[in-house]
């Protein structure tokens, strides 16, 4: 043996096994030490010492191998984890301790596979939602340079480039908003605002995006909240731009008072969401949906519904899902002229609500 084996090494010593023999070491050696003492009458005695000391050292000794028994289910554990091959329930023999690691260990390495996977086909989604603008612009770009176009034809192209840019930075703000909303608290300056011109300006904002796409945009309904109307606009612009995106023909902008809260509802008349609202209004939701006979991943549409329902729960509100029968709906939109109701499709609608606190009556009185 080489001396270093000897050696004094602190690593070897600060583990459960050590120190649960060095604890039976001083119960064993201690009480019997003071009890020699005792009987031989404050007369020392090096033998009485040396049995006593021996009896110490033998305890250590039997409870340093007890203890390799004890610790043999979480030094099993600790290989499974090891070799990332945890097992749920392992050994009936376990104790309950052990048991209890094992699963906070089993549910940890559940959730962080989950959110590898929802994050890696996040991905997969927002490189494919970036490509495409890319290659549009791409194309458009290479028809403007090498191919002799007409002025009305030059401006439509550009028109499209343009257009394609927006779509581009609209998807980068959004993953900008989602990363920091998930990080850090939304930071608010809120004071009290009339919530229909901010509706009426996202109405027009969007109006051509929704003739593009032959959606009617309507906006009715008065409310007054304590928000920070910047903010607000954007949870707004996701969610009417999600609705845009699937609206068969109609999407409704409505803000109402009812008691103590201010409630603004972006509706449309498609096929809705596929799943909870709590599954899809994740920043990294990758979850496939359904919508109109296709499937499409829920990555990029998910950001939008993150972001206005953190930016809802920042105002002291929620986010709200549901879907209700268009004439419900047109009734309560007094705005809407008879023409407009008689028109308005009867399948259903899908309905998401920014619930909102009411503005204190003393700052209303202000």
């Amino acid at each position: 043996m080489t001396a270093s084996q000897f050696s004094f090494q602190p690593e070897r010593w600060n583990t459960l096994r050590a120190q649960f023999a060095a604890v039976i070491f001083a119960l064993a050696f201690l009480p019997n030490l003071t009890l020699t003492l005792i009987v031989s009458g404050g007369n020392w005695s090096l033998g009485l010492t040396l049995w006593t000391l021996g009896v110490g050292v033998l305890s250590a000794v039997i409870g340093y191998v007890l203890a390799a028994a004890m610790l043999g289910p979480l030094i099993r554990l600790r290989a499974e984890v090891e070799q990332d091959d945890v097992e749920v329930d392992g050994p009936a023999g376990d104790p309950g301790e052990v048991r209890a690691l094992r699963s906070a260990f089993t549910g940890l390495l559940l959730r962080l596979g989950t959110e590898q996977a929802r994050r890696g086909a996040f991905m997969a989604t927002l490189v494919h939602d970036l490509k495409t603008p890319l290659i549009a612009t791409g194309h458009l770009t290479r028809l403007l340079i090498g191919t002799h176009l007409s002025e009305p034809e030059r401006l439509d192209v550009g028109g499209q480039m343009l257009a394609e840019n927006a779509r581009l930075l609209a998807l980068v703000q959004q993953m900008a908003d989602a990363h920091r909303f998930e990080r850090d608290a939304v930071q608010l300056s809120k004071r009290p605002t009339e919530l229909r011109p901010l509706l009426d300006v996202l109405a027009a904002r969007l109006s051509a995006a929704a003739a593009a796409r032959g959606v009617m945009i309507r906006v009715g309904g008065q409310a007054l909240a304590e928000v920070d109307a910047a903010v607000l606009e954007r949870a707004l612009l996701n969610l009417t731009d999600n609705a845009l995106r699937y609206a068969a023909t109609e999407v409704r902008l409505e803000v109402r008072q009812v008691g103590t809260a201010a409630e603004l509802s972006v509706s449309d008349d498609g096929p809705g969401l596929s799943g909870a609202l709590d599954e899809l209004a994740q920043p990294f939701n990758a979850q496939p949906t359904t919508i109109a006979g296709q499937q499409y991943t829920a990555g990029t549409a998910g950001l939008g519904l993150f972001i206005a329902r953190r930016i809802a729960q920042a105002h002291g509100g929620d986010l709200h899902y549901h879907r209700q029968p268009a004439p419900d709906l047109l009734t309560g939109l007094p705005d809407s002229p008879p023409s407009a109701r008689l028109a308005a499709p009867a399948q259903d609608l899908s309905v998401l609500t920014l619930i909102l606190p009411e503005v204190s009556h003393e700052t209303r009185d202000c």
